[in-house]
């Protein structure tokens, strides 16, 4: 059922930025293909989302019994993979790899390479509507740096009815599936991959660590000055502490003084800040201010989140050691060589030296580091493999701005998972000049999911964008 052949039959090879191959028409029987899709339409779909995709997917196909189905795959993983193979001098296996998936409306794939062990070509056939790049759902090919990373999309390719599309997996295969746009279509699609050796990957990348710094010499003037007084009340601090040593994670609504928080926002909306853009986009896509260019006020609500006096109050609200006034596991130790002393003087027992001379470690100077985010439609951060191992016990601070009435439909949220598991164990939605403050160990990681089109219902600010704004800052004891 399925033709190929030169250029003039509708195949078109091209190696920018990667290797691919688009076959028009690939399957020659109108009604084969209608069928087939109608196949495929009528199979259980499960719904997928994380960080990095929301869409609906089929079961393996590798054992459905339709007649259509069953055709489809024994031509692709049968005499097309052996002309493949004679095509790219490789023995590709006879391994079946194929599901079916459909995008709807805000269903997206972001950035990645589709490199797993054994994966040599990927493919996708196209059973689509008549579809225009206003649509969404192109398939975006990205150009690669000196560090073999995505930069940015330079061929988008719109999926059309009976189309099938090859690409080799490599280290610079970056690729996604754009946001569905249209409200009304469905991007149906069957995909996989041919399997065989797979191609030499060069050193992963690591990207420098941010710097982290103490906290400035500022007294709890600034306290005064910024934060509502109830936070400030030290029976309400306690309080707080109990909640979030139960839970470790809270939010404290109306977090700055009101007339402070406007303030701040008004800055963010209609001044000359500064703004980058961060990625490679298989990691993250949002933009970060500089502090070089911050309006008086934010750059004194910076200076807040980083002052001796608001390491203090963290401490107090979580009974964490970011401060050498706050009480820590140091005096339970004292306590207890202390307790351990009396009892070897009581019985008179002649130990060499003290469990704390033992013990002792050199108290840590706390630290933080910290970004002034913007975001708008299509920011979104991505788990990455090396997240888990250079995972640290730390509290994360989120102070979202110019949010109104944000639905948890918009994406954005932070989400917070179990290492190497599908538990989501948080999500943390931005409510404005809400404070949250969540403590993660060596097994939690942390992504914001893609803020997708439903957000364009967000007010326009600063430059005619729908944008908003947070505080996003990191403390480790």
């Amino acid at each position: 059922c399925c033709s190929t052949g030169s250029q003039h039959w509708g195949l078109e090879l091209d190696c920018q930025p990667f290797p691919h191959c688009i076959i028009r028409n690939f399957i020659q029987s109108d009604s084969f293909t209608e069928n087939l899709q109608r196949e495929l339409l009528d199979l259980n779909f499960h719904e997928k989302s994380n960080d990095l995709y929301k869409f609906n997917q089929s079961d393996d196909l590798k054992k459905r019994k339709e007649p259509h189905i069953t055709g489809l795959r024994a031509a692709l993983f049968g005499l097309f993979r052996s002309w493949l193979g004679e095509v790219l001098g490789v023995e590709l296996e006879p391994t079946v790899d194929v599901s079916c998936a459909k995008y709807q409306y805000t269903d997206v794939l972001l950035c990645h390479d589709d490199e797993l062990e054994g994966r040599r070509v990927a493919f996708i056939l196209y059973l689509v509507p008549p579809w225009e790049s206003s649509d969404g759902g192109t398939l975006d090919l990205f150009s690669t740096d000196d560090h073999f990373q995505p930069h940015s999309v330079v061929k988008s390719l719109v999926p059309s009815w009976n189309t099938l599309v090859l690409f080799e997996v490599s280290p610079v295969s970056f690729h996604q599936v754009a946001e569905v746009l249209s409200e009304d279509k469905c991007r149906l699609s069957l995909s996989g991959w041919f399997h065989g050796p797979s191609l030499e990957r060069p050193p992963r990348h690591i990207e420098p660590p941010f710097p982290r710094s103490p906290h400035l010499p500022r007294d709890e003037t600034l306290l005064l000055e910024w934060l509502n007084p109830l936070y400030l009340d030290v029976d309400y601090q306690s309080q707080v502490q109990q909640e979030f040593e139960d839970s470790s994670e809270i939010q404290l609504k109306n977090f700055l003084k009101e007339e402070k928080f406007k303030e701040v926002s008004e800055a963010l909306r209609s001044t000359d800040v500064q703004w980058t853009k961060q990625g490679p986009p298989n990691r993250r896509c949002y933009e970060v201010a500089s502090l070089e260019s911050f309006p008086q006020c934010v750059s004194a609500c910076w200076e807040l989140l980083c002052s001796e006096a608001f390491f203090l109050l963290l401490s107090n609200f979580t009974g964490l050691r970011l401060h050498y006034l706050s009480p820590g596991d140091e005096d339970e130790e004292e306590e207890k060589d202390q307790e351990d002393e009396e009892e070897r003087e009581a019985t008179g027992s002649s130990g060499d030296t003290p469990s704390a001379n033992k013990n002792y470690k050199e108290p840590s100077t706390p630290v933080c580091v910290g970004e002034l985010r913007r975001w708008a439609h299509g920011g979104y951060t991505l788990l990455h493999d090396g997240d888990a191992s250079r995972a640290e016990y730390a509290l994360d601070l989120l102070l979202p701005l110019s949010c109104p009435d944000w639905q948890t439909e918009f994406g954005g949220f932070t989400s917070y998972v179990a290492n190497e598991e599908d538990e989501e164990l948080l999500m943390v939605y931005p409510e404005e000049n809400s404070l949250a403050l969540v403590y993660r160990d060596k097994e939690t990681l942390k992504f914001v999911k893609h803020i997708n089109h439903r957000s364009s219902t967000l007010p326009i600010g600063d430059s005619c964008r729908r944008a908003v704004y947070d505080f996003s800052f990191v403390y480790y004891e």
